[in-house]
């Protein structure tokens, strides 16, 4: 597997360390998805807030067992296991204080993933953190994944295995071609709201437990990303996008919190990586 021209970019920049992979294709053979890659693969990164994706997948295997349901109870008053995983619940980013009514604009909470991982767990009887491993990581064959923190941002793995995850999201194994479907489709559309980093989005776009880039400006995915993209980034210098309209996802992990150095940057190499595959 070779490295490629648009990836080997990570080796110029300001980060003591930094690993990165692109899938691409619809072959469900994982390792004839790898298009290229950069870096240590087996260095282990803390994800932050890329967590939130493997969060929200234990969650929806959650529902497909039937031990929570996705429009049942959950949070605030009025507010769903659906609204938590959408940011719309109208719970705070790192509190559970309820800052606006339900599925009335777009809050991006932490604490709301929280709530959610103590109801999976008080449901299935099963520590949340294992149920995750149990349910996403073992299947996957993620062996240095693990979440060793809160639900919103506690997770760490290497970049091969987040890019098993990646393959995952490319073509779904653990969760129905319906749920899928719902989980990286606009849920409450219209919400506007703030998307950490990048500021005010009318309308701040968001699935279930994945962003939806559609058509917001400053983002932190390519000029060239379509708008059904979708994924995440953290703080810790982290991305996990997937493009479906060209069957792509890009892992990005450093050692560097998120800043200003990031945001070029990473347009940059997402940019350039749409330019290889597309060619």
């Amino acid at each position: 597997m070779p490295s490629t021209h648009s990836l080997d970019v990570i080796q110029q920049w300001p980060v003591d360390n930094a690993a990165a992979v692109v899938l691409s294709g619809k072959n469900p053979v994982e390792g004839d998805r790898v298009r290229g890659f950069s870096g240590d693969q087996s260095h282990v990164f803390p994800l932050a807030s890329v967590t939130k994706l493997l969060c929200a997948y234990a969650i929806l295997v959650a529902v497909e067992e039937g031990a929570v349901e996705l429009d049942g109870p959950a949070g605030p008053e009025g507010s769903t296991v659906r609204h938590l995983l959408a940011h719309a619940s109208g719970l705070a980013f790192a509190e559970r204080v309820v800052q606006a009514p339900v599925a009335s604009k777009r809050i991006y909470s932490s604490a709301g993933f929280e709530v959610l991982a103590e109801l999976v767990s008080r449901e299935t009887e099963i520590e949340f953190a294992d149920y995750l491993a149990e349910a996403v990581f073992a299947p996957l064959g993620m062996t240095s994944a693990a979440l060793v923190g809160p639900a919103g941002h506690g997770a760490q793995a290497s970049a091969d295995d987040l890019a098993k995850f990646a393959a995952e999201l490319l073509s779904p194994t653990l969760i129905s071609t319906q749920t899928f479907a719902e989980a990286t489709s606009v849920q409450f559309p219209g919400l506007n709201g703030i998307l950490p980093g990048y500021g005010s989005q009318r309308p701040n776009d968001w699935g279930l437990g994945c962003e939806i880039r559609a058509d917001k400006r400053p983002h932190w995915t390519g000029l060239e990303n379509s708008a059904a993209t979708f994924g995440h980034f953290g703080q810790s210098g982290t991305f996990l996008w997937v493009d479906p309209t060209i069957h792509t996802a890009c892992v990005v992990l450093t050692d560097r919190d998120f800043g200003d150095w990031a945001k070029p940057l990473w347009t940059e190499l997402s940019d350039g990586v749409i330019g290889e595959v597309s060619r």
